[in-house]
């Protein structure tokens, strides 16, 4: 697989971790009030930034092993 296609499989399964990820986390750490603020703005923010790297890292650390074939180690 080239490298072009790789990047496309990485960010494919990124995006599918990335919505598993954030779903579980954002109802789990957001309560959302009836009026939302900057700081419930923020904290947003920075959870789907920190869950898009974590994601991309996952995903990317996924397709490499599955496309080397190292998944038993």
């Amino acid at each position: 697989m080239d490298d072009e296609t790789q990047q496309r499989v990485i960010t494919l399964v990124a995006a599918g971790i990335a919505y598993g990820i954030s779903h579980a986390v954002t109802n789990r750490y957001i309560d959302v009030p009836d009026q939302r603020g900057i700081k419930d703005d923020a904290l947003e923010a920075v959870l789907k930034g920190a869950t898009t790297a974590a994601s991309t890292i996952l995903a990317s650390i996924i397709v490499r092993r599955v496309l080397a074939g190292r998944w038993g180690g």
